[in-house]
């Protein structure tokens, strides 16, 4: 029986509570990823308050702002474009979700294996820890897209209390979804201070909000928003970027095997988006074929910035 089937408008903790009691286990997996983020977190505590992560937080906040210029930056055309063609926003996204896997692939997973080989001695136990990790960053990502009201562009209100929130904001809280995990994945490559891990990363998530702060604001502008208004609020949506690197940094910057997890985490985040939301977008339109050579061509160029800058 749905407990808040009663009231047509319930309460947002009535919302909440009815969502854990239709979903029980994805709101233990958000449980156990949002206890595991608050163990690793407070492990960071003492480093923090001794001064011991302050470059590595300063190269993770820039990191963050370089991802919020670089969508305010995408974002811009939209106060000129009245519209953009749906074969070039795939495009465009598929780009995007492209640079995202291999940024996972090759600026997360392979250097996390790398640093958790350095830490146990096996290849095995530190495929295993990274592994660890991702499991934490899907079960994060699924238990937030489940219980945090949001709504896309092409899709209706979803997420527990989503009558009761302005549309404006259900589309903020959606990108906010979306660009979090790039930021925890800047924080998480800087955490150690290491230029050839987080420089190739910051660019790859860079270059790709540029197209992404662009199709954000054509699609709030489709949906009647003045082009201002649009811009303003794809911009600002960068924001979340320095907001997840400080996150990422404090979450890999404790316990010896934090910066492997941490790597892993990320990673997970940032596929679970790409699988889950973007690559479904570009697809819905019948420009598959596109949307994927777009993909391949961003997987190609991470793949070529993570040679030439790592």
């Amino acid at each position: 029986m749905d407990i808040a089937r009663h009231s047509p408008h319930p309460t947002l903790g009535a919302a909440w509570l009815a969502q854990a009691h239709n979903h029980p286990w994805t709101a233990l997996g958000l449980a156990a990823a949002t206890l595991a983020v608050a163990v690793l977190l407070a492990a960071s505590l003492w480093q923090i308050a001794a001064g011991e992560i302050n470059a590595a937080l300063r190269l993770a906040i820039l990191g963050g702002l370089a991802g919020f210029a670089a969508t305010a930056l995408g974002a811009l055309p939209a106060l000129i474009l009245r519209d953009l063609a749906q074969r070039t926003e795939d495009v465009m996204l598929g780009f995007a979700a492209g640079m995202m896997l291999a940024a996972s692939s090759f600026s997360l997973i392979m250097p996390g294996i790398a640093a958790g080989e350095e830490l146990t001695g096996s290849g095995a136990l530190a495929a295993l820890t990274v592994m660890a990790g991702l499991g934490l960053g899907v079960l994060l990502m699924l238990g937030l897209d489940q219980f945090t009201p949001h709504a896309h562009v092409h899709g209706g209100p979803c997420g527990p209390g989503s009558e009761r929130v302005n549309r404006v904001w259900l589309f903020v809280l959606a990108i906010a979804l979306h660009n979090l995990p790039e930021g925890m994945a800047i924080g998480v490559a800087f955490s150690r201070g290491d230029l050839s891990v987080g420089l190739p990363l910051t660019a790859a998530i860079a270059m790709q909000d540029i197209p992404e702060g662009l199709a954000v604001a054509m699609a709030l502008r489709a949906i009647g928003m003045s082009a201002p208004r649009a811009v303003a609020i794809a911009a600002l949506s960068g924001l979340m970027e320095p907001v997840g690197a400080v996150l990422g940094v404090g979450l890999s910057s404790g316990l010896a095997l934090a910066y492997p997890i941490g790597m892993g985490l990320a990673a997970g985040a940032m596929i679970f988006v790409v699988s889950h939301e973007v690559i479904p977008e570009t697809h819905r339109n019948g420009h598959q074929t596109p949307a994927t050579l777009g993909l391949m061509g961003g997987f190609a160029i991470m793949m070529v910035l993570d040679t030439a800058l790592g």
